[in-house]
């Protein structure tokens, strides 16, 4: 077939390394866990690969409230070493990623009969910012009248008044965070493929063989492996059931469901309530829309969906809580994420212990004979914590690290920044900022693209016609299109619509498929082959949408 040349070569040569090559650590799973522990091995000189069944971030990863958030609600259940823990982790994401990873407010509406008073609140707020090292700014005690001077869209009826505390958000999205991870991993030496699905293990003396099938092609291959690091996320179990591995912990799931809707507010702020089931419920910034959730049911399955009863529950805590022009309604809703948490549990389970406050902390599991690793549970606000962790686990367990130390994540470093913004202004890039922009073009092509911003520049020098729009209504440039076909190993529409951008997040189906860049950009992704990957994309419904 005649895939772009260049996305097929690059999925090709990692897929054929899986096979020829021996490997210090295999991964299995793309998700974020996945992607730090992967970024921060082949930075420290591990021969490292990784293989998910899926596309890169595809799952919980791709499903989070795109917080970078230090957990707040664990302090109810005095869970002070892990939010002190999460703070600090967050901390690192906005230091080591300033352009991606940024402080936002929070409006906390505390309402009369909420289970704890407002200064109770108040003074969680004061002990959160403590434990995060007053590393953000300080939170405020609002008035009922300085909450409806402030937020006029919240009802006041039932509140007393409000708190605002900082905590983090991903400026473009989880899915394509996570991407840079794998990408940094890909940039260090790492071998690593999408839609590559683990058959099962076995371990044979002392290396692991790993069967895999190559979904695209359907051709297996075995790949061989000193360790085998499982970061399968809500599927960690399953997996572990096929390699015959037994361990003390495993996942109990619980599903989170957002909906993206059109802007309810025009502040730039997340609006926090506490909803109807007594956990804390979100309307949260996202490009020109508003994503609001999310649901914390309990799940027998990763495999989950948006029911009618979880659109019910969205909608009604959000207009229960908003005044609005009219409520919100299905109509309204542009976008959906669904996905499950895995919270790890050990021996004892989850019996008898109140749902919401099972712990949101990560485990890695050892098995020192096997040469196995499993990680359990995590958020995305802890991901460098994992790779750290995962680095000392394969150290102990007799995998030496070469470049122990080694930086593994984070932006660039300041100098390549500045020199970047005097390239882009020399040739004049903000002022071919598209009319209609949320941020000059030196802003959001290096927050995307970091060290392969300048590039861009150089390919907009070459032919102007690269920095035009390709797909209305998106923010995305013909070069950025042909960077993703180059770098990004985009296999599906979806892969580059919903998780290497955030397009299908915020524009709804008929406008990305009305748009007259749609062809254009499918062309630059998938050759001749674009036809066949539009029709793909349109035949296939997101989760919980109608086609």
């Amino acid at each position: 077939g005649g895939v772009y040349p260049a996305a097929v070569r690059l999925r090709d040569r990692n897929t054929r390394r899986l096979g020829e090559e021996e490997f210090d650590v295999l991964v299995v799973g793309g998700g974020v866990n996945g992607a730090a522990a992967a970024a921060a091995l082949s930075a420290r000189g591990a021969r490292t690969a990784l293989v998910d069944r899926g596309d890169f971030a595809g799952e919980t990863s791709q499903a989070s409230s795109n917080l970078a958030w230090g957990g707040i609600k664990y302090l109810e259940s005095l869970e002070v070493g892990l939010v002190r823990r999460l703070c600090q982790g967050r901390n690192q994401l906005i230091r080591g990623y300033p352009s991606t990873v940024q402080e936002i407010r929070f409006l906390l509406v505390h309402e009369r009969a909420f289970r704890r008073s407002r200064a109770a609140v108040w003074a969680g707020t004061l002990a959160y910012w403590a434990l995060g090292g007053f590393f953000t700014r300080r939170p405020r005690l609002l008035s009922r009248a300085g909450l409806e001077r402030e937020e006029p869209c919240v009802d006041p009826s039932a509140a007393d008044g409000a708190v605002e505390y900082s905590d983090a958000f991903f400026h473009d999205n989880d899915a394509r965070f996570v991407w840079g991870l794998l990408r940094a991993a890909l940039d260090h030496g790492a071998a690593a493929a999408n839609y590559v699905e683990s058959l099962g293990a076995s371990r044979e003396g002392d290396r692991w063989t790993t069967r895999v099938r190559d979904r695209e092609t359907g051709r297996e291959l075995r790949v061989r492996s000193r360790l085998l690091l499982n970061a399968c996320g809500p599927w960690a179990d399953r997996h572990n059931q096929l390699t015959g591995q037994r361990t003390r912990h495993r996942h109990v799931l619980s599903k989170g469901v957002h909906l993206v809707v059109p802007r309810v507010t025009p502040h730039h702020r997340v609006i926090a309530f506490f909803a109807d089931d007594g956990r804390l419920f979100f309307a949260m910034p996202m490009g020109p829309r508003t994503c609001i959730g999310t649901t914390d049911t309990p799940a027998s399955s990763p495999e989950v969906e948006v029911t009618p009863e979880d659109r019910r529950f969205v909608l009604d805590n959000i207009n229960k809580r908003l005044r609005l022009p009219r409520p919100l309604g299905e109509a309204d809703v542009v976008a959906e994420r669904c996905g499950v948490r895995p919270l790890a549990v050990g021996a004892e389970g989850a019996a008898g212990r109140d749902w919401v406050q099972l712990s949101r902390r990560h485990v890695i599991e050892a098995d020192e004979g096997a040469g196995h690793l499993t990680v359990f549970g995590g958020k995305l606000t802890d991901c460098l914590h994992v790779g750290e962790e995962v680095c000392r686990e394969v150290e102990r367990l007799g995998v030496p690290l070469p470049r122990p130390g080694a930086p593994w994540h984070g932006e660039p470093p300041a100098e390549a920044h500045e020199e970047f913004l005097r390239q882009a202004s020399r040739m004049g890039l903000d002022a071919r900022t598209p009319a209609g922009s949320s941020e000059p073009l030196s802003v959001r092509l290096w927050r995307r693209y970091g060290a392969d911003a300048p590039g861009l520049l150089q390919a907009i020098g070459e032919d102007p016609r690269r920095a035009e729009l390709l797909i209305e209504n998106a923010e995305y440039l013909r070069c950025e299109l042909e960077l993703a076909a180059r770098r990004e190993m985009v296999v599906t529409l979806d892969d580059f619509l919903r998780r290497r951008s955030k397009i299908a997040l915020v524009a709804r189906r008929e406008e990305i498929l009305r748009a007259r860049g749609l062809r254009e950009a499918c062309e630059l992704l998938f050759g001749d082959r674009a036809e066949e990957k539009l029709a793909e994309w349109t035949r296939s419904a997101p989760r919980g949408l109608a086609p």
